[in-house]
């Protein structure tokens, strides 16, 4: 709940902080991490010294920061030396100014456009209040961020300035003010209830201390061996990154604001409710991360989901706490749920989330565009008639395809055959954006035949990307697209193309930076050219994720989807197919990785040779047994034991079995332009 963190002032969307900028605005109590658009960055507060000016802002050299997960620090230009960290919901903060009579905290309440500001002088030793924010793309949906904020010493006076207030302490007897904040989105005695009860004391080093260890302590179920340090830097800051979301919401008294702006408590058995889902990006690679090393956070996660649905009736798409913005497309909701269960996060109503995930597929929603002409034709006209949120026919019908495949695997391991079925064959419903005869996924119309003027390389009914970039997006049935395309060979061709380069260029190349072009690599493993994934993976290790904030490659870190698919590649695996918990194989980065899971067990990769110049040990063979796969046995991530060593797989020529349903076994700050050794976080 709680990201006590700086803001500088270009403020970017990927979290208000860039690691280009040299000056403070403010350090505000919520971030979100690398979402592509503005949004929190709630009540900032600024020390300066000297007359009261609402505009100021305060420089400083990276030089003088240091941070760690759940710490921050900086020694500002004007010689006030600030020191951050937090609980899941306070925050804590040690301001050192100068010795002066005019030591001051400006509140900029209005920051991030926020609106219907309060500010409260309760006594000369805590102030509380609260903003209405959000608006995250422009988009209409809201919350109110309430706070409490105690001080070690009194403040002098108080005074107000346009869009915030402030508070001047005298430090020419006392240099140091601490302050601790409670944050809230249900009342301001719900954030002073969340203060008193995570930080009661005026201990600054051991709060900072218990953050490190609990962060400590999840960052440790993974532990590796081997790489270079700048591997292992990068390893550990993305797995951070990986775990900042979702977002908590609920307070240490169990209420939290609801879909349907409502006040709700949580049920016996939910420990918190959680908030702020970047589906359409984090069903690729976060949920199975988040699953597999922190299993009743994502199983609180499922019930926070399944609680939306019976509070507006339908998932949340790209959700701002408790509100759907309707950014982006498809409909994920299902396939986070399913991602979770495979990987071993299954203490919720699995019951309810099967029924309603049924509900989301089959009826009217405000998620679900276009059902109704899916229904008709198999696929969504580009000259249809939709709400005005949709966009990208052709890469709306992808993601719905391999959502209903989610969904389809959800249903087959709670043992609904028949459900299993129905959502498996609408699954299959790319086909019909598929033209055998140019190779791509193209925009069709309502009287069935293709749009014309179609160019692979425009991004003409697709999402932040083009045909060469989604035509491969059918993770959940790579063996039917390669047959569709005429047979391995011809798959071949078009990864060798579409993978020639990785940095978008064109539009005719991949993006690894970002989501839409992801899961492409790792699909060599299902046409018999695994040393291709084990290549190219590493090639983009090593370009786009270099140990140098100034100089990483990948876009928005969306809400540590792009981070936890660093993990899962520096692991040597990553999670193809929504709903399952099959891996493809690449090569690990570490000799030796060993993952704790929630049932105590270890899945544990040997690979002695790994070495980064080396992602293929050994020279790719000519010819290997039919049918073999290099994939993960589906029970691996969850029973555990599985060890891989040696890790290179063995090529398949023929590719996966055939099998029904064409299933394949498949810091500084919270800013994506800063994703190496930065930033202070909650610890959930």
């Amino acid at each position: 709940m709680v990201s006590w963190s700086p803001d500088t002032n270009s403020r970017p969307p990927g979290g208000n902080y860039a690691y280009s900028d040299n000056v403070v605005t403010g350090f505000s109590l919520n971030h979100i991490s690398g979402p592509g658009c503005g949004a929190m960055g709630d009540i900032p507060v600024l020390p300066t010294t000297g007359g009261i000016d609402g505009n100021a802002t305060v420089g400083f050299s990276h030089s003088n920061e240091t941070a760690s997960a759940g710490a921050y620090s900086v020694n500002l230009n004007n010689g006030v030396n600030t020191e951050l960290t937090t609980t899941a919901r306070s925050g804590m903060a040690r301001f050192t100014f100068p010795a002066t009579t005019q030591a001051n905290l400006l509140f900029k309440l209005n920051a991030d456009k926020a609106t219907n500001l309060h500010f409260n002088k309760v006594s000369s030793t805590e102030v509380s209040g609260s903003v209405d924010a959000g608006l995250f793309c422009a988009s209409a949906p809201s919350y109110t961020a309430y706070f409490d904020m105690v001080f070690d010493q009194p403040f002098t006076t108080s005074g107000t300035f346009n869009g915030g207030n402030s508070l001047t302490f005298d430090t020419t007897g006392n240099r140091t003010v601490q302050a601790k904040v409670g944050l809230s989105y249900v009342s301001i005695a719900g954030a002073t209830a969340n203060r008193q009860s995570e930080n009661p004391n005026w201990d600054f080093t051991g709060t900072r201390t218990a953050a490190h260890n609990a962060w400590n302590n999840v960052l440790g179920k993974i532990a590796v061996t081997g790489g270079t340090s700048d591997q292992r830097q990068v390893f550990y800051t993305s797995l951070y990154h990986s775990l900042l979301h979702p977002n908590l919401l609920s307070d240490s008294d169990g209420r939290y604001w609801g879909f349907d702006k409502k006040v709700h408590t949580l049920a016996a058995g939910q420990k918190a409710q959680y908030g702020t889902y970047s589906g359409w990006d984090i069903y690729r690679t976060q949920a199975q991360l988040e699953a597999l090393v922190a299993p009743q956070q994502a199983s609180d996660s499922a019930q926070s989901l399944v609680n939306d649905y019976e509070q507006a009736g339908f998932f949340p798409k790209w959700s701002l706490n408790s509100a759907e913005t309707q950014v982006m497309n498809g409909d994920p909701g299902p396939a986070i749920i399913a991602d979770y269960y495979a990987f071993g996060a299954r203490n919720f109503d699995t019951a309810a989330a099967k029924a309603d995930m049924v509900k989301e597929g089959t009826t009217t929603n405000p998620i679900r565009m276009g059902l109704d002409l899916q229904t008709k034709y198999g696929y969504l006209p580009s000259d249809g008639s939709y709400p005005r949120d949709f966009y990208g026919s052709v890469a709306t019908l992808l993601e719905y395809s391999a959502q209903d495949f989610a969904t389809s695997a959800f249903a087959g391991a709670l043992g609904d055959i028949t459900t299993q079925s129905q959502f498996a064959n609408r699954a299959q419903d790319w086909r019909n954006n598929f033209n055998a005869s140019s190779g791509f996924m193209q925009p069709k119309q309502l009287n069935g035949s293709w749009k014309p003027g179609f160019d692979p390389a425009s991004s003409d009914q697709f999402v932040e990307g083009t045909s060469w970039q989604y035509t491969g997006a059918v993770p959940h049935n790579i063996r039917g697209l390669a047959d569709a395309m005429g047979g391995d060979s011809k798959y071949i061709s078009y990864l060798d193309s579409v993978l020639s380069d990785f940095h978008g260029s064109g539009g005719s190349h991949a993006d690894l930076g970002n989501e839409p072009s992801i899961e492409l690599p790792w699909e060599y493993d299902y046409v018999g050219q695994p040393w291709k994934t084990q290549k190219i993976v590493r090639q983009v290790q090593d370009q786009l994720w270099p140990n140098d904030p100034a100089k990483w490659g990948v876009g928005n870190d969306d809400l540590g989807t792009m981070s936890a698919w660093y993990v899962w590649s520096a692991m040597g695996f990553y999670p193809e197919t929504p709903g399952t918990s099959d891996l493809a194989l690449g090569s690990p980065l570490f000799t030796h990785v060993d993952v704790t899971l929630g049932n105590g067990r270890h899945m544990v990769v040997n690979a002695p040779q790994a070495a980064d110049n080396a992602p293929t040990p050994r020279a790719p063979p000519s010819t290997a047994p039919t049918g073999t796969t290099p994939t993960c046995p589906p029970t691996s991530p969850r029973a555990a034991g599985h060890s891989a060593s040696p890790w290179a797989p063995v090529p398949t020529p023929g590719g996966p079995p055939r099998r029904p349903p064409r299933r394949r076994r498949t810091t500084a700050t919270v800013a994506p332009s800063r994703r190496v050794r930065r930033w202070v976080a909650p610890v959930r």
